[in-house]
């Protein structure tokens, strides 16, 4: 039985690394990918986790296989591609570490990812099932991954779903709203940004946003913040839990991480109990996945900069919160 489960895009975040001696900009090669990175996060916390998933049969490819392995995530389910090279991403920070991505994805093999590709075995035994908007962008990965989706939630997982857009992989702001909104009624758990909550329920205050997503069906609704920390919502209880003061160098994967030790600790929850969670749980909860994320944040990179369950649990006891 598996913790967690994910479908989705595993690719290189190429991330910004100083200059060279004639002032070019360097890149470090990075893993990424929004699934690969929650898996990574909760696997770091001693979860048993499983990807789905391509990537071309390339160096690249094969890079991001062995780092997988190496994070403790199985990849049984991962096939390598040799018709389409691996999706690349190029990183930019601002003075403030925040990141904005430039995608070279057209042809990259996790859009190639077939629903009778998939790895049935692995749905039909894991706890927690999740995916992102980034897999629906496009056939036929959009149907592997509501195919993925539906499977698992009628072996009785809980499904997490990350809408995080990424304006440049769509045609249109309509069209992805519309396939976003769609796969809302398959999820559990809902983790977005305030910009994503504004785009998918047309709302700016956080309560009557999370509300209208859990009317959608949603029994957890988690709302990232950055710097401000995190909302949380469900049946019984909401509230705001503040991040933490840290030296921020780069904000890639903060938010993966944060969802990764989320569903980690949320793991032996059913989706009744995620409606009654009550609110001194829930903010114990998402101050610790706070603490995930701020510290993913003070290095570079997603992966090779999250925390130990040692470094988490010294910052929600010693570290101010902003």
């Amino acid at each position: 039985m598996y913790d967690i489960a994910a479908l989705g895009e595993s690719l290189i975040d190429f991330t910004p690394s100083g200059q060279s001696d004639e002032g070019m900009q360097l890149f470090a090669r990075n893993p990424g990918g929004a699934p690969a990175n929650v898996l990574a996060m909760a696997a770091k916390l001693g979860g048993k986790t499983a990807f789905i998933g391509k990537v071309g049969n390339d160096d690249f490819g094969r890079f991001l296989k062995t780092t997988m392995e190496g994070s403790s995530i199985d990849v049984s389910g991962l096939l390598m591609d040799r018709e389409h090279n691996t999706t690349l991403a190029f990183v930019q920070l601002s003075e403030s570490g925040d990141r904005s991505f430039s995608f070279y994805r057209k042809n990259g093999a996790d859009i190639f990812l077939r629903p009778e590709e998939v790895d049935g075995s692995v749905l039909k035994s894991c706890r927690i099932f999740h995916f992102g908007s980034v897999s629906l962008t496009d056939e036929p990965c959009r149907a592997a991954t509501l195919y993925a989706a539906k499977t698992a939630r009628s072996g009785g997982a809980v499904i997490s779903y990350d809408p995080n857009y990424r304006p440049l992989l769509w045609d249109s702001e309509s069209r992805a709203i519309e396939e976003m909104r769609r796969a809302l009624a398959l999820a559990d758990i809902v983790k977005v940004s305030e910009e994503e909550l504004s785009i998918l329920t047309g709302k700016t205050d956080l309560f009557n946003g999370a509300e209208k997503l859990a009317e959608s069906g949603a029994a957890l609704v988690i709302v990232t913040l950055g710097p401000r920390g995190a909302f949380f919502y469900n049946k019984t209880a909401c509230g705001l839990v503040p991040a933490y003061d840290v030296r921020t160098v780069d904000t890639t994967g903060a938010g993966d991480a944060f969802l990764g030790s989320l569903l980690f600790n949320l793991r032996n929850k059913t989706k009744k109990e995620l409606h009654t969670i009550p609110e001194a749980e829930l903010k114990a909860l998402v101050a610790f996945s706070n603490a995930a994320g701020s510290l993913t944040t003070t290095k570079s990179g997603a992966i090779p900069a999250m925390p130990e369950l040692s470094e988490i649990e010294y910052c929600v006891k010693s570290v101010h919160t902003i």
